[in-house]
């Protein structure tokens, strides 16, 4: 047990899907997973652990932003032994190229914030997920025919349709990154993974484009990410 996390240490997987949603990990356990168990619900951040075609996997949200990611990935990596966590997530265009429901295995994840200085006094601001896990899911997606999208995201610290001028944002980018989307706990996640030694993947689906002025709605969100999430599962097939 944590101060968050009120599981037994055998009640996790080696292997974890992470949602930002409580209720998107209800839904994945629900749909997915064979046997699915409730194992936390602390601050109702809900866990499940189960069985997708006869792998033990975890569903554990991670609530929003990279303060709550840092914890609960923190936590399982350090405390519970998770070796692999897959971020499923939403996302924001910023390019006329995608469209809402495509989906984004994210190469780099660049953040304007201090978390690496916070966490271990490090100037860091870029981080790649794991090479290993992200060649896996990409041989997956072409193996179950779903399209997914290699980019850079911005990691951002807040929600980028209160920002006061997002232009101003996007211009400030730097552009060899070529960032195409925006998201909030890909580089907490990618960046306590490599503190760690562990290992950490992230896949987003486009929710809404400030270009295209499109948006899904909050229940859309939590149950209509089916390609990502299938993805995430199939992949978890081939880890070890």
């Amino acid at each position: 047990m944590t101060p968050h996390i009120s599981s037994k240490k055998e009640d996790i997987a080696k292997i974890v899907i992470s949602p930002g949603d409580p209720l998107r990990a209800k839904y994945i356990a629900e749909n997915f997973l064979e046997n699915a168990r409730l194992v936390n619900s602390v601050r109702n951040i809900l866990a499940y652990t189960g069985t997708y075609k006869g792998k033990e996997i975890t569903v554990f949200s991670s609530g929003m932003g990279m303060p709550s990611m840092g914890i609960y990935c923190y936590e399982l990596y350090k405390f519970y032994d998770v070796d692999t966590i897959i971020r499923v997530g939403s996302c924001g265009a910023y390019t006329g190229d995608l469209n809402i429901y495509d989906t984004i295995l994210v190469e780099k994840s660049y953040t304007e914030g201090n978390f690496a200085k916070a966490l271990n006094n490090k100037d860091c601001h870029i981080i790649d997920a794991d090479e290993t896990i992200n060649s896996i899911i990409k041989n997956t997606a072409k193996e179950t025919d779903i399209k997914c999208i290699p980019a850079n995201v911005l990691c951002s610290e807040s929600f980028d349709y209160y920002i006061e001028n997002l232009n101003i944002l996007l211009n400030r980018l730097p552009k060899e990154y070529n960032i195409i989307a925006a998201e909030m706990e890909s580089f907490s996640l990618f960046y306590t993974a490599k503190y760690l030694g562990k290992k950490a993947a992230c896949l987003l689906t486009v929710v809404d484009s400030h270009y295209k002025k499109q948006e899904i709605s909050a229940e859309e969100r939590e149950k209509s990410l089916n390609d990502m999430i299938i993805l995430a599962l199939e992949s978890c097939l081939k880890l070890s």
